[in-house]
């Protein structure tokens, strides 16, 4: 017995979705590692330096560029990637999908997001890069600064949420939005911590690598998790 042509088509596109799933995830995590590998040989420090001083007045380097209130903007955008913000999200998103009555979703998202914090975590004691202390800091900082955490955790955070929130949607236009937001979101907690003098811009880099490979391998648990059951299956022709 033949199998149904939109079957075929179907087994197609998931094999060609997976296969560019798994260059990206490669593509992130090798971005990652180059970045690593740069920091400490020193190759990264010019490009570092100059772009925190093209953030800084001229002759200045304690007053950012923008004026007062975009420094104030730049420490609430910074507030989006740190533990209290992202635990306070995440747990509403979790309540949200238990709610809808999507346990096994709801768990293994907050077991994601978990884990991405603890790849954070040990990445950090692992390098444990001195802070810039080219200008003055913005924001207090107590941990290491390669990779940094803010940006890891906005990338593992919001993109998780984008994957789990778009598995329940039917219309792809609300699929493309949760990842744009995610997106959004974490490119503004990336951008303010290299505006605030916290991080290095090749942390904030590295953070974003990380954060997104951790996100897509998520992404292809969750898939295949779906398909055999074991949590909801994505909703829509296009999932």
């Amino acid at each position: 017995m033949r199998p149904h042509p939109r079957l075929t088509a179907l087994f197609a596109r998931l094999e060609i979705a997976t296969l560019f799933a798994l260059v990206v995830l490669a593509g992130a995590l090798w971005a990652f590692v180059a970045l690593a590998s740069e920091i400490a040989e020193g190759d990264l420090h010019a490009f570092d330096e100059a772009i925190l001083m093209a953030l800084r007045t001229a002759g200045d380097p304690s007053d950012p560029i923008g004026g007062h209130g975009v420094e104030i903007a730049m420490r609430d955008l910074t507030a989006l990637g740190g533990v209290t913000v992202i635990t306070l999200i995440a747990s509403v998103v979790v309540i949200y999908l238990a709610l809808q009555r999507h346990a096994a979703s709801a768990v293994f998202l907050a077991g994601a997001i978990i884990g991405g914090s603890l790849l954070s975590t040990v990445a950090k004691l692992a390098f444990d890069r001195p802070r810039p202390e080219l200008v003055p800091h913005g924001v207090e900082v107590v941990t290491a600064s390669f990779p940094s955490g803010h940006s890891m955790m906005a990338a593992v955070t919001y993109l998780t949420l984008a994957v789990m929130l778009s598995r329940n949607e039917h219309q792809f236009r609300l699929k493309v939005f949760h990842f744009a937001v995610a997106v959004l979101m974490t490119f503004l907690v990336g951008a303010s911590r290299v505006y605030l003098g916290v991080h290095w811009p090749s942390d904030v880099l590295a953070g974003w690598a990380l954060g997104a490979a951790w996100a897509l391998g998520v992404a292809m648990v969750a898939q295949t998790l779906g398909r055999r059951g074991r949590i909801d299956p994505a909703q829509g022709d296009d999932a």
